[in-house]
């Protein structure tokens, strides 16, 4: 087995064979090959299969300091296989100045992020920035791979205008299908200033102060006749403290205080299925869903025998799974709730149910529908779902309505251009119509509970040799049958993992 590390350019290309390439490569740091090799599901005289090749393409492929990953079996003798392993980086420092728009306000920022620091896959960041809700400086340390082992470590410190927060976590994931064990311990701590939203504006705010921790360990019998069964046991603390702030506009009433403490048991199903798509939600590079079976289950019990100021279950659960009928037609389907039952009665419960659908009309055209729904029940305030231009309602400010039920339908049609700007940004493009509703609650009367909806041009720009890429959103959205108080256009930038 041979891992022969490749340069962000490629100097054989013609195309990328030029001096500002050249120079980004000799300055560029490439990835060690010990760190592919220690993320590689197989050795040197183990037994390989394709299942663990595919598997370990999807793995590395997860790493944004990586471009591309390429494979392939140079020769066969003797019934060993001798591999190769071609990674291509990407370019992963990112000194920069960041801005965007969405629903009618303005964010900013400046960082300096290394996301694959001197080849080891240590990212770090350090950044200001600023949005609606508050000023904030941060710090952040990630390393996957801590001490060499499949350990992640990650630490995060953010201060800002109104407060901050703290987080910290060392975790042992199933980090494959055959994973045999799991095991960690993570822990985060805030203190900021939460706000309720009605009509695109805050019309109460609060002190929000939050610890949550957890400690667990799990075993599994690892990939079974392409299934995954995983068990594991642990214990969560989840901590919530409120209170008025002076001078700001408060809400009538405060949510109730909690400190629980539940041992927990988690339980999941999944099954080996996966589809390689090209050109669903990213531009000219490979994704992979997953179709097959996925499904978690989460209890716990608070009692005050640990501490908790009331007794009860906790509970989580998720469920998702994939359905592609014929070519070309891909469904992408997704539920889950959460939520306990104290003092009798069940309390911040959420409902979350969702759907995607591609249809691949031709290698460049694609049409995209999704649904999503959330039903809330007894809720705390910073729970309240809300919809708008930041999260799904285009053409209207963000956090327009709030309430305890949300609903949005989006349509799209994409559009996927050859176009491939300096070997750097792919460009596509989408039609779409936006339509839906938050309702419910104490605060649903303070914006029209009616049904909203917007229609749009928006231009994709990704930027496909760093490892910051995202999918720059820039769009145009006409908001129909507007109420109004509300801008017949809004203008928005922003970035996005996917389409």
């Amino acid at each position: 087995m041979r891992v022969s590390a490749q340069q962000i350019f490629d100097a054989g290309n013609p195309l990328e064979d030029r001096w500002l390439f050249r120079l980004a490569n000799r300055l560029h740091i490439p990835t060690r090959p010990a760190v592919i090799e220690r993320a590689l599901l197989f050795k040197p005289g183990q037994r390989v299969s394709a299942q663990a090749i595919e598997e370990t393409e999807r793995l590395l492929r997860a790493n944004n300091f990586l471009y591309d990953v390429q494979i392939r079996a140079l020769a066969v003798h003797d019934g060993v296989v001798d591999i190769e392993v071609l990674p291509r980086d990407t370019w992963s420092l990112d000194p920069g100045i960041s801005a965007s728009r969405q629903g009618g306000v303005n964010t900013s920022g400046i960082r300096l992020a290394e996301y694959n620091l001197l080849g080891t896959g240590v990212s770090l960041r350090l950044g200001r920035s600023r949005d609606v809700d508050r000023t904030s400086r941060e710090f952040a340390l990630e390393n996957p791979r801590a001490f060499g082992t499949w350990a992640s470590l990650r630490l995060a410190h953010r201060t800002s205008s109104d407060g901050g927060s703290d987080s910290i976590s060392f975790v042992r994931p199933f980090y494959r299908l055959d994973a045999r064990w799991a095991a960690g311990v993570s822990a985060t701590r805030s203190d900021e200033i939460d706000s309720v939203y009605g009509g695109g504006a805050a019309i109460a705010q609060f002190r929000h102060r939050q610890r949550r921790a957890e400690v667990f360990g799990g075993l599994s019998h690892g990939l079974v006749e392409g299934w995954v069964r995983r068990a594991s046991l642990g214990v969560w603390l989840r901590e919530d403290r409120y209170a008025f702030v002076p001078g700001r506009a408060a809400p009538s009433q405060l949510p109730a205080e909690q400190h629980l403490v539940a041992p927990f048991v988690r339980l999941e199903l999944l099954e080996d299925r996966f589809e390689r798509q090209l050109n669903r939600n990213l531009i000219g590079q490979p994704e992979f869903f997953a179709l097959g079976l996925r499904a978690t289950l989460e209890l716990g019990a608070a009692t005050p025998v640990l501490g908790s100021d009331a007794s009860g279950p906790l509970y989580a659960a998720t469920l998702s799974r994939g359905f592609e009928p014929v070519d070309d037609r891909l469904l992408m389907t997704a539920a889950s709730l959460s939520g306990q039952y104290l003092d009798g009665r069940v309390q911040r419960q959420r409902l979350g149910l969702q759907a995607q659908f591609y249809l691949r009309q031709s290698p460049r055209w694609l049409f995209y529908a999704s649904a999503a729904s959330d039903t809330l029940t007894r809720p705390a305030l910073e729970d309240l779902a809300t919809l708008g231009g930041d999260n799904g309602l285009r053409g209207y400010p963000l956090r327009y309505q709030s309430g305890t039920r949300r609903a949005l339908v989006t349509v799209e049609e994409r559009f996927y251009t050859d176009l491939y700007v300096w070997q750097l940004f792919r460009i596509g493009g989408a039609a779409y119509m936006d339509y839906g509703r938050a309702w419910g609650g104490a605060v649903a009367g303070t914006t029209p509970a009616r049904w909203l909806g917007n229609v749009g041009l928006g231009l994709r720009i990704v930027s496909t040799r760093s490892a910051f890429s995202n999918v720059l959103h820039v769009d145009l959205a006409f908001p129909v049958r507007a109420p109004a108080d509300v801008s017949r256009l809004q203008f928005l930038v922003k970035t996005k993992t996917s389409f």
